[in-house]
């Protein structure tokens, strides 16, 4: 079964209906880093990863990685490490992912662009938090407290659709 993302503001799973918010942009199939858009397509979803110094427990069956302070998301389009987990200490531009906000306490990277990375093609698109539905760079956001609901209800092989 697959969550569904449509109208920029509807996320959908079986029975649930979910507020949300994407890219500032809009939806796009023709996603370039740095355009404001959300991918549009089918994808699958990574590991959640959680800050547990905020979240004492997640029920999910997907693979949990605790968020530390180095950790961080390359979206230098001039790295070898362009879209993946990277040490915020390394020397190219990245998204930290331990942050002041709330906004990744919960993130699933979903899975675009992952596979052989195309540089340019975009990167750091996560499904994560919002506390007031402001359209985002790219990701798509929900309330902690929807998540959480989704959370228990995903598994391993559930996709993402984004129209």
């Amino acid at each position: 079964m697959n969550i569904i993302v449509k109208n920029n503001n509807i996320l959908i799973f079986d029975d649930f209906k979910f507020k949300c918010c994407v890219g500032i942009n809009g939806v796009s199939k023709r996603k370039k880093e740095g355009d404001k858009k959300t991918p549009r397509g089918v994808f699958k979803l990574g590991n959640l990863y959680f800050r547990k110094d905020r979240i004492k427990k997640i029920e999910t069956k997907l693979n949990i990685v605790t968020i530390k302070k180095n950790m961080g998301w390359c979206d230098d389009i001039g790295s070898s490490k362009y879209n993946k987990l990277v040490k915020t200490n390394s020397k190219f531009n990245h998204e930290k992912l331990f942050r002041n906000s709330s906004n990744y306490d919960l993130l699933i990277p979903i899975q675009y662009n992952t596979t052989n990375p195309k540089k340019g093609r975009g990167s750091a698109i996560f499904l994560h938090l919002t506390k007031n539905y402001k359209n985002t760079l790219g990701c798509v956001a929900l309330k902690k407290e929807d998540m959480i609901i989704l959370l228990k209800l995903i598994n391993k092989k559930t996709k993402i659709k984004i129209i």
